[in-house]
């Protein structure tokens, strides 16, 4: 198996933090394997990390020029991990890669989080004939891998066999279930090292690679994360993991339309996002005395929704079989997903509007999203969503859940501008057109058509009549459209004045 990145970025801390590296300037087997007992450990969910050894550590950082280790040493080195590696308790095994870096050999072991936490390794690897061997749990703590004290026992103890839902094996599934077309679609996108190997390689070959792949050698099996990405039916292996979009006019429910959307978990994302963003969000013009700007704001800003819809399928249990839900009513959105926040997050965070997990429920999925630029990370998805909302002049959202944590629910109120301007539809609907009609001045009528067109950014000439509350088009009416355009307020979209796609927009 080969190391998921390259040697230079791994180094150099481009990627993985200083926390997840170890430097050993020498081969000291009972400090190495402890550090690998400490990785497998990954008491944080960290993800494990990294032993590099032939590299001094200066200060938490490489220093250079490199040390090296002696090419003759190397055989030893590798048969003494072996063995060593079999001691810890339950058997682990990393992953072992001796590179060359700048004209010296080095070697690398990749410590994954372990699947059968915790990992117990021998305090001494040499001991004298008769003495008894001790074993102890071992944790990392900042950059060091130490003892684990009573307490931290027991939190390990808690962890056991805890490894996150997306990051385990699926022995349900098959490795043809990984759709090649998915993961070389997938590499493109990223800008992936791995993408032009993928095209040669196996399926098996490239999900090992990208650690979508596991299991012991004689039974390699996809990960849950490689099916929810890498499959055009994940909701076969994860009932209801999808999305449905509710969007519901009136309260009896007249009018409603349901959209469900199935697929990978980014497909889901990028269809359902696309579709709110089309028909969902609307968007109001106003015009502002003494400025050539205007001002434009929207019912729902899609920066808003994007960052809650992306925060409800990250967060998501995929255990649970029940989909990510939004309900849209003419009063606000509600974008729920089961279950609620972990208990690191207390209820006064949530009434303070600070949701900073210190535990991933899905790291695996947020690490895929990251890379699709669906999602920040570094805890930026409320404040993103604050800022949203802030800026365009709309309400704060209310987080939600209940007591024993079962659901998570971020309500985005409707700008107060478009619940104005429903109020003053429902009254002019309740108007008789015909009286409505008789009291209007042609500079009414005129007033009125760049108001709707205000709201509508272009509209056709039987919307905008009826819009305006008149049963047709009259001639007063299309008097006050005809000066409106030689005064260059409003205009056609078409060249052709019979276009059936022909409507009525602002002059810009």
């Amino acid at each position: 198996m080969a190391l998921p990145i390259s040697i230079e970025a791994l180094i150099k801390q481009q990627i993985v933090e200083n926390t997840r590296l170890d430097y050993k300037r020498d081969w000291n087997p009972e400090d190495i394997i402890h550090s690998i007992c400490a990785f497998a450990n990954d008491i944080d969910n960290w993800g494990g990390g990294y032993i590099i050894v032939g590299i001094e550590e200066e200060n938490g950082m490489p220093k250079f020029p490199i040390t090296g280790l002696s090419k003759d040493s190397l055989d030893k080195m590798n048969k003494e991990l072996l063995q060593y590696c079999n001691e810890i308790s339950p058997r682990y095994l990393p992953v072992v890669e001796q590179v060359q870096y700048e004209g010296k050999e080095i070697i690398v072991i990749w410590c994954p989080g372990g699947e059968a936490r915790p990992y117990k390794a021998p305090d001494k690897v040499y001991t004298k004939k008769g003495e008894r061997r001790e074993f102890a749990y071992y944790i990392r703590k900042m950059s060091n891998s130490i003892k684990a004290n009573q307490l931290e026992e027991k939190e390990l103890m808690l962890l056991a066999n805890n490894v996150p839902y997306d990051d385990r094996v699926n022995y349900q599934a098959k490795i043809p279930d990984l759709k090649s077309s998915l993961i070389q679609e997938f590499l493109n996108e990223v800008g992936s090292d791995l993408y032009e190997p993928s095209l040669s390689k196996t399926v098996e070959e490239v999900g090992t690679d990208m650690r979508i792949i596991g299991g012991p050698t004689e039974l390699r099996k996809p990960l849950n994360v490689g099916l929810m990405f890498f499959n055009d039916s994940p909701d076969k292996f994860f009932p209801y993991a999808r999305i449905e979009v509710v969007d519901k006019p009136d309260p009896t429910g007249e009018g409603m339309t349901e959209k469900i959307f199935t697929g990978p978990l980014d497909r889901q994302l990028k269809d359902s996002l696309s579709y709110i963003k089309n028909y969902i969000i609307k968007e109001k013009i106003s015009k502002v005395s003494d400025s050539a700007e205007a001002i434009r704001i929207y019912n729902y800003p899609y920066a808003a929704v994007e960052e809650a819809l992306c925060n409800a399928v990250y967060h998501k249990s995929y255990q649970i079989g029940e989909p990510v839900t939004v309900m849209i009513t003419p009063e606000k959105m509600e974008i729920t997903s089961l279950p609620g926040p972990d208990r690191t997050i207390t209820d006064e965070d949530l009434k303070n509007n600070h949701l900073v997990s210190k535990r991933y429920r899905n790291r695996r999925i947020g690490d895929f999203l990251k890379e699709l630029r669906l999602i920040e990370g570094r805890n930026t998805g409320i404040p993103t969503i604050l800022k949203a909302l802030k800026n365009n002049g709309s309400d704060a959202p209310v987080f939600e859940t209940d007591e024993e944590r079962s659901f998570f629910t971020i309500t985005i109120p409707v700008n107060k501008e478009f619940l104005l301007q429903i109020n003053k539809s429902e009254t002019v609907a309740k108007k008789d057109k015909t009286s409505v009609k008789s009291r209007r001045k042609p500079s009414e009528i005129k007033q009125l058509i760049l108001e709707v067109l205000i709201e509508e950014v272009a509209i056709s000439k039987a919307e905008l009549v009826e819009k305006m509350g008149y049963a047709k088009l009259t001639n007063s009416v299309s008097n006050a459209i005809t000066e409106l355009i030689a005064e260059k307020k409003i205009k056609y979209t078409e060249d052709k004045l019979t276009s059936k796609n022909q409507k009525l927009t602002l002059y810009k």
